[in-house]
């Protein structure tokens, strides 16, 4: 028998990495040998063993996951050693660290590699390669005639690292309609080209890539539902060079352009849209992760920049850099909704509290470590109400906290433009992006205690050159258990 034959003549020995607490397994360990041969684990928590000069040897695994722990020994080595033995699993537990528990990646190839080598069974239809997508940027979604409709920016295909820079997107079922329970998983159906990978959805007149925020569902008075949304297009390096309004043709599985509207009006769909009805009347409001700006919750609204409004106390002033700050009798900013109100951002509170025009403690979108009182930075995120808490709650992006763009934090405030303040932080990564968070509320269970959010897991604007293999550059979902304590 050749050495190759007898190698694999039986199943390869694998590690299974579980969450001490849950006994579920967690996805994104890396496990490193002593001469820096690397697995990662699946969405199973799988990792297969495939390295014939280990077999039968006593190997010590050097183990690293964002958000989770193993103490270390005495000389600061994280890790386990465990004898390579073909047809055998070991387990190996690792301390939760994260308040928000780490379930499966969403996007990209080989989500569930290891455990198929395995033969487990698996959740997903097409577990290994999905429409040819190996790896997605930031999502948008939206129920939509009764499907959960998925859409994300730039995806790499396999033939070449360009490969979709035009909006791909899927549809789901509702965990109510058939649909997986998002514990387990998200079964993507792409919108598939005639070669039966994933196709652009969204792509617009001019060159560079097309981006797409503000996803809105609106009913029309005959009870139709329609799907519309923001979109941007993009030159080097990030830079918007065009603006307008799109909706979305189910039956041509393609968003086609409505409305321009002027690039720097920041009267506008941005970020992620939520409907909330304000003394009688609907509108969406829209949340990045705060919800700067709305409309009145009607299709002739929406594609009518006249009728957008900022919640601020901000007026543009001529032949000034910074806007107005509106004052009631008493000296406090006068916070309403403004059609001719300028919306506040992070980069523009930054500038009016260093000028003295705004001190920290008269802003409303502000948050604040709940533990220490510092100040948190946000950059993104998406708001939602919940029914368990009976508030608005808030999934936010850190920028410039222990690592860049990889904090992400949890918080609450009775109303929807706040005030905010305290917050806590749920998920942790070292030296790894983990931007443009989204709850998914439509997922959400047990009267909303448990909730699902995910994000885009990425190297980009970290400084790190070490790429995780299948997972860089996707999305991976999270839950949370809002009855926990440490909320």
């Amino acid at each position: 028998m050749s050495i190759s034959s007898a190698l694999s003549a039986a199943d390869p020995f694998a590690i299974q990495v579980v969450d001490a607490a849950t006994g579920r397994g967690v996805p994104l360990v890396e496990l490193s040998t002593v001469n820096n041969v690397r697995f990662v684990t699946d969405s199973a928590g799988f990792a297969v063993i495939d390295e014939p000069a280990l077999e039968n040897e006593r190997v010590f695994f050097h183990v690293k996951s964002h958000g989770y722990d193993l103490p270390a020994d005495g000389f600061g080595y994280r890790g386990k050693a465990f004898r390579v033995v073909p047809d055998r699993i070991a387990k190996l537990e690792l301390q939760r660290i994260n308040v928000a528990e780490r379930l499966y990646r969403v996007t990209g190839a080989g989500i569930y590699q290891d455990s198929v080598r395995l033969g487990r069974e698996v959740p997903l239809q097409r577990p290994l390669l999905n429409a040819g997508v190996l790896g997605s940027d930031s999502v948008v979604s939206a129920v939509f005639r009764g499907r959960v409709h998925w859409f994300w920016g730039d995806t790499n295909l396999p033939q070449y690292p360009l490969g979709i820079f035009h909006v791909p997107g899927a549809i789901s079922r509702l965990p109510s309609d058939q649909g997986l329970d998002p514990a387990r998983g998200v079964d993507l159906e792409y919108f598939l080209n005639d070669a039966g990978q994933a196709k652009e959805t969204c792509r617009m007149a001019g060159d560079g890539p097309t981006w797409i925020d503000g996803l809105t569902v609106l009913t029309t008075e005959n009870g139709r539902e329609r799907m519309f949304a923001h979109y941007a297009k993009i030159r080097p390096p990030l830079e918007p060079f065009a603006r307008g309004l799109c909706e979305f043709d189910p039956e041509r599985e393609q968003f086609r352009p409505v409305v321009a509207i002027d690039l720097h009006d920041p009267l506008r769909p941005s970020g992620h849209a939520v409907r909330v009805a304000d003394d009688g009347q609907d509108f969406i409001y829209f949340a990045n992760p705060f919800p700067y700006t709305r409309v009145p919750a009607t299709v002739d609204a929406f594609l009518d920049s006249n009728q957008y409004q900022a919640y601020t106390c901000l007026v543009s002033e001529e032949g000034s850099g910074l806007p107005r700050v509106i004052r009631d009798e008493a000296g406090r900013p006068d916070y309403q909704w403004r059609n001719d109100g300028v919306p506040f951002s992070e980069s523009l509170t930054e500038r009016l509290v260093k000028s003295g025009e705004l001190s920290a403690e008269e802003l409303v979108f502000r948050l604040r470590d709940a533990e220490s009182g510092k100040p948190i930075r946000a950059h993104g995120g998406s708001l939602a109400w919940n029914e368990y808490r009976q508030k608005w709650i808030a999934i936010v992006l850190e920028i410039g906290g222990t690592s860049l763009l990889g904090e992400i934090w949890f918080t609450e405030a009775d109303r929807p433009q706040g005030p905010w303040g305290d917050a806590v932080k749920i998920v942790t990564h070292d030296n790894y992006s983990f931007y443009n968070p989204k709850h998914h509320s439509f997922l959400d269970q047990g009267n909303g205690r448990v909730i699902y959010f995910e994000g885009t897991y990425t190297k980009e604007f970290s400084g790190n050159s070490n790429p995780t293999p299948r997972y860089d550059y996707n999305q991976i979902m999270y839950r949370l258990d809002l009855s926990d304590d440490r909320l």
